[in-house]
């Protein structure tokens, strides 16, 4: 039926085109005109009745199509005018009634019709269009910042975001289109006049001429006609580019044209009743016709009551409180736990105001970037609210409900770091930065020209919070993994690689294994962007060995090049503490299978000695403001790093393994229980 649908289309544009080659009989050409008359009506009444332009995103091409048709027939009716002095029935008695038999009365309805076409109608909605399509435009970056604000603070999901970016840009091209579309209308009331002239003069030739008609026969004959053409014609173009002027007139209506108007006037009974008092005072004067008067004064009167009457119920509906019906409150909403939230004092809500210069919901889409560029994974949106048992300036970030962060910002003020090179101090309040734990200054919005020439990084509270939401979400990424995002990453896989998903799962690991996986990888900060060749590393191993920590060994040895690359410095060069060989076999001789893995079977003695000397020695590495590192061998390195980062949790842990060729480690310090 569609396929049907778009071959009639097809067919009645090549007829269009016909028409204005092949003549038409004149019963022919009075279908075309009344079907030219009803295609009109429908449009206008369509435009009328749509409650948005984009309900009707079809009208600038049906415009054309339109303006086409009726030009074809102004050409079938011209032809036949004047070849037979004779256009059908439609054109005739459009000719002799609607000018009552007047050619000079119908050429003033023409002229008049015309004119109000062209220099109102046409002109009015061809600015609107204009102007609505430039503002669309203009307003298009600011509506994206809106849906990207609303998407992270978890007020839409990504699917509704998806859908108002498609419907910002189907609005930025239906008013681009209409744009051009209303030329079409002003440009078709330019030839309806050009035809018209073209048909008088033309008619006076061939009458008298050709046809030996007398001027006045002549006049009288062509004239009617090329009238009755005229007005049969223009009248549906007037519908028209009525139907134009609505339509892009009605950017921000709610509802269809009727219901608007209705509910707009009738909310202002007393313009009414003074409107039907104004209309008896004209029925009072003398000499006027009193009854037409009466009888608006009693119709406004009657909307008047009418409106007052709604607005009292709907006073009265509004003022009166709903009764509770049990199970209208469902206990499912209280088990709902958003992924991650940021909760922020009243302090802090200009940063997140965009009206108010706040561009906090920017930074936070920025970072989700960031993470999605350098970890792999697309984290959830971040729900922002007020809290009002926070201090005005605090904030907190939690995960799953748990504080995992937080921090206080001092109102218009500016944080300013020493990275090393400051050269001369500047006051402040001495204060912690919360992403690193970096000793800073508060200073104010003056002293931030002298803090940046002294040296100082300087930077603004929407920064500071953005970074040290930066630094969460980097450290508690394999958190916010869920089952579902690695279902949809493998997704994205198979659209790619294919072979390597369907030979590892399920006949090697479930989905679950992979999970597991890729959280001890972003536990350490190691990305899983490169998941086709996480994936490969593990085909080739999975059938060994199924054990999750010993995978994600295999797989780290797959990623060398990638960790290395992360921490080696500009020469190629990996500055590490290394373990004492002694301390290293006693780990490697403590190490026993658990349930799960395996684990270092430490005493409590030994543990805190060991945390002690790997202290002193870590802290001589922060001290030079670089990333403490150590490297162990392939063996103990997980369970390592598990020992270790309670009270270590930014130091990295390597294995030998890991260290690929061009790449040099410098030892800075060893471990040693001596």
């Amino acid at each position: 039926m569609v396929r049907q649908r778009d071959l009639i289309i097809v067919i009645g544009v090549i007829c269009i085109i016909l028409v204005m080659v092949i003549p038409l009989p004149t019963f022919m050409l009075d279908m075309l005109l009344s079907t030219d008359l009803c295609l009109a009506l429908i449009i206008l009444l369509v435009t009328m009745y749509s409650r948005e332009a984009l309900e009707f995103t079809v009208f600038p091409s049906l415009l054309l199509v339109v303006t086409l048709f009726r030009l074809s027939l102004n050409i079938a009716t011209t032809r036949l005018i004047l070849g037979h002095g004779y256009a059908g029935k439609v054109v005739e008695v459009f000719g002799t009634f609607v000018t009552s038999g007047n050619p000079v009365v119908g050429f003033i309805i023409f002229v008049i019709i015309m004119v109000v076409q062209f220099v109102v109608i046409t002109k009015g909605a061809g600015r609107i269009a204009e102007v609505a399509a430039r503002f669309t435009l203009d307003a298009m970056p600011g509506k994206q910042m809106a849906i990207d604000a609303d998407l992270n603070s978890g007020l839409i999901n990504e699917d509704q975001a998806r859908k108002r970016r498609e419907k910002i840009s189907r609005e930025a091209d239906f008013y681009g289109a209409m744009d051009g579309a209303s030329k079409f209308v002003r440009g078709d009331a330019v030839a309806a006049i050009i035809i018209t002239i073209i048909n008088i003069i033309g008619g006076f030739v061939v009458g008298i001429w050709q046809q030996g008609m007398s001027f006045q026969e002549s006049l009288f004959t062509f004239t009617k006609l090329t009238i009755g053409d005229g007005l049969v014609t223009q009248i549906p173009a007037l519908m028209i580019s009525t139907g134009t002027g609505m339509l892009v007139s009605r950017a921000a209506s709610m509802s269809n044209l009727g219901e608007e108007i209705s509910s707009q006037i009738f909310s202002y009974p007393k313009t009414l009743a003074v409107t039907s008092g104004v209309m008896l005072c004209f029925a009072c004067i003398p000499g006027f016709n009193k009854i037409p008067f009466i009888l608006l004064a009693i119709g406004a009167a009657g909307m008047a009551y009418s409106g007052y009457i709604s607005k009292k119920e709907e006073k009265k509906k509004t003022s009166e409180p709903k009764p509770v019906t049990k199970g209208e409150e469902k206990v499912e909403d209280y088990l709902r736990v958003d992924p991650m939230e940021l909760e922020i004092g009243y302090g802090l809500i200009p940063l997140v105001d965009v009206k108010k210069g706040g561009d906090l919901l920017d930074r936070i889409t920025l970072v989700r970037r960031q993470v999605a560029g350098e970890l792999g994974i697309v984290i959830p949106p971040i729900r922002i609210r007020d809290n009002i048992q926070l201090k005005p300036n605090e904030y907190r970030l939690k995960i799953r409900t748990i504080i995992v962060g937080k921090g206080e910002l001092m109102s218009g003020a500016y944080l300013a770091m020493d990275p090393g090179t400051v050269t001369k101090k500047v006051r402040g309040i001495a204060t912690v930065e919360p992403a690193f734990g970096l000793p800073a200054l508060w200073i104010t919005e003056s002293q931030k020209e002298a803090a940046d020439m002294a040296g100082y990084t300087v930077v603004e509270l929407p920064a500071v919070l953005a970074t040290h939401l930066t630094e969460i979400v980097k450290r508690h990424a394999y958190k916010l993994l869920t089952r579902q995002d690695v279902k949809n990453l493998l997704d994205t896989v198979k659209e790619t690689n294919a072979a390597v998903v369907e030979e590892l799962i399920p006949g090697k690991l479930s989905p679950g294994d992979i999970h597991k996986i890729l959280q001890n990888l972003l536990r350490e900060r190691v990305s899983v962007r490169d998941l086709s060749h996480i994936l490969e590393t593990l085909a080739d191993v999975a059938s060994k060995n199924k054990n999750s920590d010993v995978l994600t060994e295999y797989v780290r040895n797959g990623l060398a090049a990638q960790i290395c690359a992360m921490y080696k410095d500009e020469t190629g060069v990996i500055s590490v503490l290394t373990i004492d060989p002694n301390l290293e076999a006693k780990f490697e001789g403590s190490l026993q299978e658990a349930e799960g893995g395996f684990r270092l079977a430490l005493s409590p003695i030994d543990v805190g000695k060991i945390m002690e000397k790997t202290r002193v020695q870590v802290d001589k590495i922060k001290a030079k403001s670089e990333i403490p590192i150590i490297i162990c061998s392939p063996t103990i390195r997980g369970q390592l790093k598990k020992l270790t980062e309670n009270n270590f949790s930014d130091m990295v842990v390597l294995s030998y393994n890991e260290i690929v060729p061009g790449v040099e480690i410098r030892s800075s310090g060893m471990v040693s229980l001596e």
